[in-house]
């Protein structure tokens, strides 16, 4: 699928209908696809991973450490409250921050402000599907920014290997395609293996996927975009996906990954 993403107007627009969704919830609702929340857990951790990227992105910080995470509100009302706050502030400190600007991110191959916007406007879009999910109506997402969570799975989700450890594209071979948008790539599995100097603790065989240029797959995942997308995040889906061959690895890597 040619063409930029507007991540930005997409990270307004799913929140907005997060929001609108949220405020009509009861708070005790349970949220069907993160079975240990409530919907007043869920409007938090929005708000809380917004309120921590726009001060990520708003104070230049090089190191997640010096973050100091807000107190949550005592009422529901006040939690709404909060997340029209650290919205409006991360919407605010993205608009006026290049991508090219460094700063702090989880993935070590890729710490800008452009990794923050990205992964921002499919933060949000996920749980906006988890809020409709829990009152019972879901919405169409867009195929565009859906094509582009397939991607965004493939090559950072999964992908993420510390700077310290040892990684090995050991694994098969699989091609993955989304029917609707024309995406076509192709994913190697791996495990990465090491020592953390920060927390001392040993990390042994942790599954990765890394997009690759080449090789025979020996197993393809098709589906249009959004299907994939949720399938990906262990969301319901609407559509069929298309399994062929050995996939039974790539699933055990989809299954215990990204919430």
């Amino acid at each position: 699928m040619s063409g930029s993403v507007d991540f930005l107007q997409h990270l307004r627009t799913e929140s907005a209908r997060f929001r609108e969704v949220q405020a009509a919830l009861d708070p005790t609702a349970p949220v069907p696809s993160c079975p240990d929340w409530n919907a007043s857990d869920l409007l938090w951790h929005l708000s809380e991973v917004q309120h921590s990227w726009a001060t990520i992105v708003r104070d230049r910080l090089d190191d997640f450490d010096s973050y100091v995470p807000p107190e949550r509100a005592p009422t529901y009302a006040g939690q709404l409250s909060q997340f029209d706050e650290y919205h409006g502030a991360l919407v605010d400190a993205l608009a006026s921050t290049p991508d090219d600007i460094a700063v702090w991110t989880w993935y070590h191959a890729d710490r800008s402000v452009g990794f923050v916007r990205r992964r921002q406007a499919h933060e949000a879009l996920i749980h906006r599907l988890d809020a409709e999910l829990t009152a019972g109506t879901v919405t169409e997402m867009d195929s565009r920014l859906a094509h582009d969570g397939v991607l965004e799975v493939l090559e950072r989700m999964f992908a993420a290997v510390p700077p310290w450890a040892t990684h090995e594209l050991d694994g098969p071979v699989g091609g993955i395609a989304t029917a609707d948008t024309g995406g076509d790539w192709l994913v190697q599995i791996g495990h990465w293996s090491g020592l953390s100097p920060d927390t001392g603790t040993t990390y042994d065989d942790e599954p990765t996927l890394t997009v690759v240029n080449s090789g025979w797959p020996e197993f393809t995942v098709s589906g249009r975009a959004d299907d994939l997308d949720c399938w990906l995040w262990n969301r319901p889906i609407r559509g069929p996906i298309t399994l062929d061959g050995e996939v039974s690895e790539f699933r055990d890597v989809i299954s215990s990954g990204v919430r």
